[in-house]
């Protein structure tokens, strides 16, 4: 069993699946161990309800019920009409219906560095589990899992949006609506005009300003009108979440808000982290964990005490793949004080995190030469597994990408040298 290059390359749609876009090719999925095919499997519930924890805790602090500064912070940077949609109370019950972390897989299981609300990678992993599924292997999801899950969004079809800021993906998405049928189609967002069919918003808001009918969509959405997924909810496009998860001023607050099974295992998942504020700390207090007591001390930390991930959170050209993302332990101590000072900096417009660094753990995977042959590479790996959850509120798994970089690179994304593949049990 095994695909052959000459398959893989042979088997692409015309016009490829990616803009631009180029990636190595395996003949083989990834392995993963039963024990980490089940628990991947097993997050799309408790991931849901932290995003509909997340959505709770903005509003009772947008109205008063708790601290005024939570909704001030995921506010920041957002235009004022934006803020007032999210917060309407036809706006309560809607959520992100594709669901994608990205696990990081290290030695003692998964990291957690990013809960995706608007992800690529859709049409890719559904065509490469076709592929593979075909050549004979039991990949995650089956061969038709991402096809299902996406045709659950919007069961009688319905429109794909897709910005020129993430038109490298419409070939992606053009493939898989084509799967679906006749009743599903892709169209340019900043052209759309509305038609009365459901919607599926593929560009990120802070491109709001390219798109003439982005407000007119929001509104419409927040009176009921118009069905569209993802919802015009900034804030749960924030990397803050999942600082804020680790706050010490909010234990209590998530304690009432989740489960204390699904509290624990969000807690294992993700990497401890700190909401950037320039503010200084009282004299006695300290950094949790840091040991510092000023971040002017935390941009003087060795090269050993900063195995820490700067991140841009949100709502920002940066914030998406890995342009705003700088591993401190991977540059310069002067460069480290200058991208941590540029961070506090612009927290009042821009906010950033902080969090642990969590090394990948290294594996071995066959992945084909130009020439056809293959070689065995060293890697790590960035797992992407996608949920969708239907008309009935019901959060299914559909599918997962592998990413395989070089075990030399700290930051794992989609790379020419990097290998895509589907994933099964082995």
């Amino acid at each position: 069993m095994g695909l052959s290059l000459s398959e893989l390359r042979g088997g692409l749609p015309e016009g490829g699946l990616f803009g631009g876009g180029t990636w190595r090719w395996s003949p083989e999925p990834l392995k993963l161990t039963q024990g980490e095919a089940r628990q991947m499997m097993s997050l799309g519930h408790p991931l849901a309800r932290f995003q509909q924890a997340c959505d709770g805790l903005y509003r009772r602090s947008a109205t008063g019920k708790l601290p005024g500064w939570l909704a001030e912070l995921l506010d920041e940077g957002k235009p004022d009409w934006l803020v007032r949609v999210q917060r309407e109370p036809g706006m309560a019950e809607q959520f992100p219906r594709v669901i994608r972390p990205d696990l990081m897989l290290t030695e003692s299981g998964f990291s957690m560095t990013e809960l995706d609300s608007v992800p690529g990678g859709m049409g890719v992993t559904a065509w490469l589990s076709q592929v593979y599924a075909k050549a004979g292997f039991d990949v995650l999801g089956g061969p038709d899992g991402m096809i299902d899950g996406f045709r659950s969004l919007m069961p009688d079809g319905g429109n794909v949006l897709v910005s020129d800021e993430a038109g490298d993906y419409r070939p992606e998405m053009e493939w898989l609506t084509r799967q679906l049928g006749a009743a599903w189609s892709v169209g340019a967002a900043e052209e759309y005009v509305p038609d009365g069919r459901a919607l599926y918003r593929f560009f990120e808001l802070f491109d709001w300003e390219s798109i003439s009918s982005v407000k007119h969509l929001a509104e419409e959405s927040a009176a009921g009108r118009l069905s569209i997924t993802p919802p015009f909810k900034p804030h749960l496009e924030d990397k803050l979440w999942l600082a804020l998860l680790w706050s010490p001023a909010l234990k209590k607050v998530w304690e009432s808000a989740l489960r204390g099974s699904h509290l624990k295992r969000l807690r294992e998942l993700v990497p401890f982290g700190w909401v950037l504020d320039p503010e200084p700390l009282p004299p006695h207090a300290a950094l949790p964990q840091l040991n510092a007591h000023s971040w002017d001390e935390v941009a003087q930390f060795s090269q050993k005490e900063r195995k820490l991930v700067l991140k841009v959170s949100g709502f920002h050209e940066t914030a998406w793949g890995s342009r705003g993302v700088f591993i401190g332990h991977d540059m310069p101590s002067a460069e480290w004080s200058e991208r941590l000072s540029t961070a506090l900096a612009q927290s009042s417009e821009q906010p950033w995190i902080l969090q642990e660094f969590r090394e990948g753990r290294r594996v071995e995977h066959p992945v084909f030469r130009e020439d056809g042959s293959v070689e065995m590479m060293q890697g790590r790996v960035r797992l992407c597994p996608y949920f969708f959850t239907n008309d009935a509120g019901e959060t299914n798994f559909g599918g997962c990408l592998a990413t395989i970089v070089p075990a030399d690179k700290k930051k794992i994304h989609g790379m020419s040298d990097g290998v895509l593949v589907p994933c099964v049990v082995g």
